[in-house]
Parts: C-alpha cells; sequence; structure tokens
C-alpha cells in the first residue's frame, strides 16, 4: 500500500512567512527553510523580530485568513487523494495549519505547536512534536510496510525524502538542487504527478 507524503508551504499554500514580510514590509521575515537549514535558529530569528515589533499570532493568522492554496494545488491534492492515502508533513504549527486545511479539503496534516501567552497573544515559543519529525514519520510508515513516496521543495524536507521508497523536489531553490542531485526536479504539478504516478508504476502500486 502506498502513501504520499507531502510538504505543506511551497508545495500546496504559499510560504506563511513569506506572505508575512510583504503584509508587514518587513523583509528579513522572508527567511525561510529555502534558506536557513538550522529550524531552531530560523523561529529564534522570527519570535525576534516580532517581539521588536510588538506583533502577534492575531496578525499572523490574519494574514494567514486571506491566503489562498498555489493555483492547481487543490484539484491536484483531489486527485492523489482519489488514488492513495496522503499525509500532509509540515513543519508549520497547529495554530497556523486550521485555516490552510479548511482550504484544501481537510487533509491530514502532522506539524507543531506554538507556545502563545493567551493574554497578549505574543508567542512565546514554540513545541516541536518529535524532532526531524518528516524523517521519522516517513521511516515509522515504511516500518509498518508502506510504500512511500515523499515530495518537497526546502533543505528541511531533504531528509523525508531520503528515506522515502521515492523522494522528489518541486520548485527548489538552487542551493538545495546543487546540495541534492540524487532527488528528481520537478516544476509544476503535472510534472510532479507524472513523477509519483512513474514511482509508484514501479513499486507495484
Amino acid at each position: 500500500m502506498l502513501v504520499v507524503c507531502l510538504d505543506l508551504e511551497g508545495v500546496l499554500m504559499p510560504e506563511i512567512w513569506e506572505e508575512f514580510a510583504d503584509r508587514t514590509g518587513i523583509p528579513e521575515l522572508r527567511r525561510t527553510t529555502r534558506d536557513e537549514p538550522d529550524y531552531d535558529k530560523l523561529m529564534r530569528y522570527r519570535l525576534d523580530i516580532l517581539d521588536a515589533n510588538g506583533l502577534t499570532i492575531d496578525d499572523i493568522t490574519d494574514v494567514i485568513e486571506g491566503m489562498q492554496p498555489l493555483e492547481g494545488a487543490v484539484e491536484f491534492l483531489d486527485h492523489l487523494r482519489s488514488k492513495w492515502q496522503v499525509i500532509i508533513l509540515s513543519d508549520t504549527f497547529s495554530q497556523f495549519a486550521g485555516p490552510m486545511m479548511d482550504k484544501l479539503g481537510r487533509p491530514t496534516i502532522l506539524c507543531h505547536t506554538l507556545e502563545i501567552d493567551e493574554d497578549s497573544r505574543r508567542i512565546e515559543g514554540w513545541t516541536i512534536r518529535i524532532d526531524d519529525q518528516k524523517r521519522r514519520t516517513v521511516e515509522a510508515l515504511r516500518g509498518l510496510n508502506y510504500n512511500v513516496i515523499a515530495a518537497g521543495d526546502s533543505y528541511n524536507d531533504t531528509s523525508m525524502l531520503t528515506i522515502a521508497n521515492a523522494g522528489i523536489l518541486i520548485n527548489p531553490p538552487s542551493n538545495v538542487v546543487d546540495e541534492f542531485p540524487q532527488f528528481p526536479v520537478t516544476t509544476d504539478y503535472a510534472g510532479l504527478l507524472a513523477a509519483i504516478e512513474a514511482a509508484a508504476f514501479d513499486m507495484g502500486e
């Protein structure tokens, strides 16, 4: 049996922090896992900027509410789900994910949680559900005798792509392509679907 594991931001939805940076006029917040492989370092950097500018969780969720899936994402996801099990593996947070899942048809998502001061609505920190959760989820699925195809676009996806039966990059930055030449690269949903279907065929799925 096959499970397809997909990253969220940059694959199905726009990058939240890039959208937020554009809305607030703070270009430093455009830095994502496409640029910084150390996730803890990246999140501390972001929260320091939020604190310096007096920005809260409500400011971010207001932006998320106005975001729409990438063009063709819903149709692509619906097609995948009609054929195989699909799990979204993301390093986003449950407080961000809800509105996005509504717009994508409520697929299953595994992600992390923010620590929020309910009085000030200030983001105080974050709780990682488990270290390297994308890789470890794919590893667990394979341990249950599932075949797994994984697709993502950033540094933090490469460990799950490596442990999957087949890993695919979609619209990655050139630095990720250069560092991980073993993964095929696609630039649109038609190409990604073709790569997934080819890998599934090779697995007898």
